[in-house]
C-alpha cells in the first residue's frame, strides 16, 4: 500500500503554484518553513517519511482540506482496502480508498469494539 502526497494538488485548486506562495501563505498562518524543507514538501509525489501533526495542521488549515486530501492511500489492485478483520466486510464503516472514511458521525456503530467505535479511521484526523 502507498501513501501519495497531493500538496501540490490541493495548493492548485486553491490558485497557488509556486512552492514560494504556499510558503508565505503558511508563515502568514503562523507555519515558518525552511526552503529546504518546503521545497521538499513540495516535489514529493509520495509521502513524506515524517511530517508533524501540527504542520499538517496548519498545511490543511490554509488549503481548506483535511489530512485524507493531503494524504491518499494507494491499494494495489486484488488486495483489501483493510487490515484483516476490519472494513465493510466485517461490519466496519467505509473505507478509506478515495479521500478518508465514509464513517458517519461520531459514534456510528457503537457496541461494535473497544470504545463502542467500529469504525476504522486514518491515523490522521480531519481538521
Amino acid at each position: 500500500m502507498d501513501v501519495r502526497w497531493e500538496l501540490r494538488l490541493r495548493a492548485a485548486e486553491r490558485g497557488v503554484f509556486k512552492a514560494v506562495e504556499m510558503r508565505r501563505l503558511l508563515a502568514e498562518a503562523g507555519l515558518e518553513i525552511s526552503a529546504g524543507k518546503m521545497s521538499a514538501l513540495w516535489s514529493a509525489t509520495v509521502a513524506p517519511v515524517s511530517v508533524r501533526l501540527d504542520d499538517v495542521e496548519v498545511l490543511c488549515r490554509v488549503l481548506g482540506c483535511d489530512a485524507a486530501g493531503l494524504l491518499v492511500l494507494d491499494i494495489p489492485a486484488g488486495r483489501p482496502p483493510h487490515p484483516a478483520g476490519l472494513g465493510p466486510a466485517a461490519g466496519g464503516a467505509g473505507t478509506w480508498a478515495g479521500g478518508g472514511p465514509a464513517a458517519g458521525p461520531a459514534g456510528a456503530g457503537a457496541g461494535k469494539g473497544p470504545g463502542g467505535g467500529g469504525v476504522v479511521r486514518p491515523s490522521l484526523p480531519p481538521v
